[in-house]
């Protein structure tokens, strides 16, 4: 799917923040769902299977909660530049929907994604970007922050396809949770930790809500799912309404007063495709762009890793 989709980053590993963004082929069709009490995003409103436009010139998702957002509008102007965009009599207007996570609780709390940061991943966006981790947007990104940030892990960018038949499903997620993320089988991976190292809800689940140490909108797991099957506008919604059951499978909680989450899907189209195939690749994809997310990150800022434990 990486060759038909190009994607840049720009880390600030110093401060833990980041965007990334993410270029699609020319006549895409594109929604998305949002999940949560706290979502922090623009043009979310246009990805709605009831408005007119369908098809996006890229997709920004960026750190420094609601700052960063000021990074999609540098992208837009670079792609107006560029003579890009939903074309009117007086000049193009690129279609550039955003998200943001809450990465201020790490690094510095002062600083977020700059208009140049979001230059640089335009700039610098390429085919074929596997890149995962401590990247982009989730440079800043954490996990299991329900016990508070001393006992939180690193989160980050993790990617995943699934195909069948023909049919792909790539899922690009930024892993930054209130929540605990889950293995395969249902053990928790990744999150918030005892004293001991063990980690606190691995005895009692529900402990997590006894005494959360976390604020509203500091958290947010964002998911963009990029696919060749041909959907319509409200086939794309479906989709990313079901891309939230991977988020719900391996992260618990989800969808939580704390969190924003929000799911993308990008289709290219090229394939005709049973819808709840796609749905079940989008949910595999998802799930396991979650683990990469985590096992690809490194300890920064005090905070540590999986591959630390």
């Amino acid at each position: 799917m990486l060759t038909r989709f190009k994607i840049g980053h720009s880390s600030d590993l110093k401060n833990a923040t980041g965007c990334t963004v993410i270029l699609p082929p020319e006549n895409n069709v594109t929604s998305a769902v949002a999940r949560g009490a706290s979502p922090g995003s623009r043009e979310y409103a246009l990805l709605s299977p009831k408005r007119k436009i369908s098809c996006i010139d890229a997709l920004v998702l960026t750190g420094g909660s609601a700052f960063g957002l000021n990074c999609a509008h540098a992208v837009m102007e670079a792609l107006a530049e560029q003579g890009s965009g939903y074309q009117t009599n007086f000049g193009p207007v690129p279609i550039v929907p955003a998200a943001v996570i809450f990465d201020k609780n790490i690094g510095n709390s002062k600083a977020y994604p700059k208009t140049e940061q979001a230059r640089q991943a335009l700039e610098t966006a390429s085919y074929e970007n596997f890149q995962m981790g401590n990247v982009g947007a989730g440079s800043g990104a954490t996990v299991g922050k329900w016990r508070g940030m001393d006992f939180a892990l690193k989160g980050g960018i993790g990617i995943a396809e699934k195909s069948s038949n023909g049919v792909k499903a790539l899922a690009l997620t930024v892993v930054n949770a209130v929540g605990d993320v889950l293995d395969w089988n249902g053990k928790i991976l990744a999150g918030a930790l005892a004293e001991d190292g063990t980690f606190m809800a691995e005895g009692n689940p529900f402990i997590r809500w006894e005494e959360p140490k976390v604020g509203l909108a500091e958290n947010t797991v964002l998911t963009a799912v990029l696919t060749n099957a041909v959907l319509s506008k409200q086939q794309a919604r479906f989709i990313a309404d079901r891309a939230h059951h991977g988020i719900a499978r391996r992260i618990e909680p989800s969808h939580t007063s704390y969190d924003g989450d929000i799911s993308f899907v990008i289709s290219t189209p090229e394939i005709e495709s049973d819808l709840d195939l796609l749905a079940a690749l989008t949910v595999a994809a998802v799930e396991e762009s979650i683990i990469n997310g985590i096992k690809k990150a490194d300890a920064i800022c005090g905070v540590r890793a999986w591959k630390d434990l």
